[in-house]
């Protein structure tokens, strides 16, 4: 028997609530004032004691956050830090969201934070207790900490989550990913709102020692505030950092029946893979290329349309050089007349939440016509001459951004994000 095709509608997404935990704020307003002021949130490390030989010791931290009373001293215990942090973003969002997720069928609500190596801190804590004292000294909650899915979990489990549930695992472009899992559930019609974005809670000796011996880090410890460079010529490597982002995107439909207020549009979600190297992109940046192109595609918007472009800009020298070869082979005269610019300069890398922070970032640029600066860029490396909004804020209107995500893998992701009009 032959069956007639389902017609799927698809439908508009809006951005109606936004949470975030950041190095350089505690809430998202905190975040992006932060951002349009210019400043740093790198310093050195006082989450662990290090030794003195160690080649890095700085990094981005989440400073003077309490995660109680959102969470009682006895779940805390049960919790890795990055899923308390995503719990964190994400009732700030579901509050700036004004939407009581009590109310309506659950089963159209859902969750997706995506981490790059979710509770590696609780991977640590019970390694360095099996070897002192052996399996009698390590928690009993140490996997529902670890999973890369206990930020997504906790989520579901406070706001009575019951919809399409997932976590994404793509190194630094994981919350990109998320973001964009959870505009084709609504989009599609499985669901009618989701709280999207991404947690990461890394700095600890594993993951600092590890990707120091990888020669991945900057190592400038005497001056850690400059030392997130993006498309500087002096920039030696990424800086780690922490934080959490959390996005409510919402059926326009469903949101204009309730009156929400709109931050901006979702219009354009682009992935792809390298297929290239494990660790580096390749030199022509065509991975970054296709996912722009992806996305601008989704969006049925032409290269002229955007306005500014919020890097992946990790101050790497391979990183950088491949995204400012993609950004000037697609959009060709137009990269001239865009803003680009990377809020990493300021945040450092917060790896699998990078695309959660700054989908926040892009958003707001959108909603009040000012271009957060790259900091610290002093000296632009040879043949980098776009505008990167070096140092100052730049105001303008703008109508459409792009969010960069890219991963260790391959991974490659960009988000398109444009003024809401009904």
């Amino acid at each position: 028997m032959s069956k007639t095709p389902r017609t799927i509608t698809l439908r508009r997404v809006v951005v109606t609530g936004m949470g975030a935990l950041t190095d350089i704020g505690l809430s998202a307003p905190a975040t992006w004032a932060a951002m349009k002021e210019g400043k740093n949130g790198v310093d050195t490390i006082t989450a662990f004691t290090m030794p003195e030989d160690w080649p890095v010791r700085f990094a981005g931290q989440v400073k003077d956050w309490n995660p109680a009373p959102l969470i009682d001293v006895k779940e805390q215990k049960r919790m890795d830090r990055f899923a308390m942090m995503a719990l964190g973003a994400a009732d700030e969002a579901v509050r700036d969201s004004g939407f009581d997720f009590n109310t309506g069928d659950p089963y159209r609500h859902g969750v997706m934070i995506g981490s790059g190596v979710g509770g590696i801190l609780s991977t640590e804590e019970a390694h360095t207790k099996l070897l002192a004292g052996g399996v009698r000294r390590v928690s009993p909650f140490t996997v529902p900490r670890l999973m890369v899915n206990a930020g997504t979990g906790q989520v579901s489990i406070r706001f009575n989550l019951r919809g399409p549930s997932s976590a994404t695992a793509t190194a630094c472009a994981s919350s990109g990913h998320a973001i964009g899992a959870g505009y084709h559930a609504i989009q599609r019609g499985d669901a009618d709102v989701i709280l999207a974005g991404g947690s990461e809670a890394a700095v600890g000796q594993l993951c600092i020692g590890t990707f120091a011996a990888m020669k991945a880090l900057s190592t400038k410890n005497d001056t850690p505030m400059i030392a997130s460079r993006p498309f500087d010529k002096d920039r030696d490597g990424f800086i780690l950092a922490e934080g959490a982002a959390v996005l409510v995107l919402e059926d326009l439909e469903h949101a204009k029946a309730r009156g929400a207020r709109i931050y901006a549009e979702l219009v354009g979600f682009g992935a792809c893979g390298d297929a290239y190297h494990i660790a580096a992109p390749d030199e022509q940046g065509s991975g970054a290329f296709m996912a722009m192109t992806f996305a601008l595609r989704d969006a049925q918007l032409n290269t002229t349309d955007v306005d500014y472009i919020n890097a992946h800009g990790t101050s790497t020298p391979l990183g950088d050089a491949a995204e400012v070869s993609a950004v000037k082979r697609l959009f060709g005269d137009h990269a001239y007349k865009l803003c680009m610019s990377s809020t990493k300069s300021m945040t450092g890398h917060g790896l699998g939440a990078a695309g959660g922070i700054e989908s926040i970032a892009s958003i707001m640029a959108l909603h009040d016509g000012v271009v957060p600066p790259t900091i610290n860029l002093d000296h632009p490396d040879e043949g980098f001459d776009l505008n990167f909004v070096a140092k100052t804020a730049q105001e303008r209107p703008m109508r459409v951004a792009l969010n960069n995500t890219f991963g260790f893998g391959g991974h490659n992701v960009s988000l398109c994000f444009a003024t809401f009009e009904d």
